[in-house]
């Protein structure tokens, strides 16, 4: 699994960058390939500069694939063929990377594009995003009807973010806490990501996917806007456009994956939101978190 914007923050994979020379590779490769030291960006900041999609996207990417690299030096018969792989929002891509259908290049740019489109929508067409705890999506989607606002990530039961036109986003808050919401937490973001304000960016991504070099996955992906797994390499241009404007559908794919009868569930990244939900979801799972040079050692067997 692989975690989406947000879990980004200075100084992600400096550990990394400095014990391991195969991670120097991959971030120095990102750097020759966007024409600038985003490893810097990681590691020192700027703090606003990193947070910027445009940079976040790419920045967290190569800090979870880093993740994986090292891990899989350290046990590479725990992760030989795992059953699924997964991610969330630009974490799908980091899962392409590990499923063998998407090069790591060719992800490094396409992040990049996606980080600059999205950016522009979001200045195009100005928007935030908040989430709502303790109501659940049929609540949810009533209230987004009434405010005008949209569902955008369904996180977990009770956990879903919305997002829209920022007056359309704080009438939803009213309302979400006049049905009795635990609590709403409005996110500073750049615009409402994985909403239908985001459609010039997914217009924007539909020629670069189409000639991006992408083959059929080793092992099945399972797509955040389906939730369902797929092995088709075409499914998954159109689902790398698609997703950039709809809702990622994370319960739905957890649920999946426990219905599946998945047991153990690794994260690689910066983070540990997709761990946090999953183990609340599946108490009986094991979860695993992957985000820094200690937790490989300490959590994954040698050999």
């Amino acid at each position: 699994m692989f975690p989406g914007q947000g879990a980004q923050a200075v100084g992600m994979g400096k550990d990394l960058y400095e014990q391991f020379p195969s991670v120097r590779e991959l971030y120095d490769r990102a750097d020759e390939i966007l024409g600038f030291r985003l490893s810097r960006l990681c590691f020192e900041g700027p703090e606003d500069e990193l947070q910027q999609t445009k940079n976040a996207q790419p920045a967290i990417a190569v800090t979870s694939l880093a993740l994986l690299k090292v891990a899989t030096e350290v046990s590479p018969k725990l992760l030989e063929r795992p059953a699924f792989v997964a991610g969330h929002s630009l974490g799908e891509y980091s899962a392409l990377v590990a499923a063998g259908a998407l090069p790591f290049d060719e992800a490094i740019r396409l992040l990049r594009t996606r980080g600059e489109l999205m950016q522009a929508a979001g200045e195009k067409n100005p928007g935030t995003m908040a989430a709502v705890l303790g109501l659940d999506l049929t609540d949810c989607e009533e209230i987004c009807r009434e405010a005008g606002a949209e569902v955008c990530n369904v996180n977990a039961p009770g956990q879903v973010v919305i997002g829209g036109r920022r007056e359309a986003v704080v009438r939803a808050l009213d309302y979400a806490k006049a049905r009795g919401a635990v609590k709403v937490i409005p996110l500073s973001v750049s615009g409402a990501f994985h909403s239908s304000l985001m459609r010039p960016a997914a217009d924007g991504m539909v020629q670069p996917v189409a000639t991006a070099s992408l083959a059929d996955p080793a092992v099945p992906v399972v797509l955040n806007v389906t939730a369902t797994p797929t092995q088709d390499e075409l499914a998954i241009r159109h689902e790398l456009v698609d997703q950039v404007c709809r809702p990622v559908q994370w319960s739905r794919t957890v649920e999946f994956l426990g219905e599946q009868g998945i047991e153990t569930f690794i994260e690689f990244g910066p983070g540990r939101v997709l761990t946090a939900i999953i183990k609340r979801m599946l108490r009986k799972s094991t979860c695993i978190n992957v985000n820094d040079a200690a937790s490989v050692r300490v959590q994954l067997p040698d050999g």
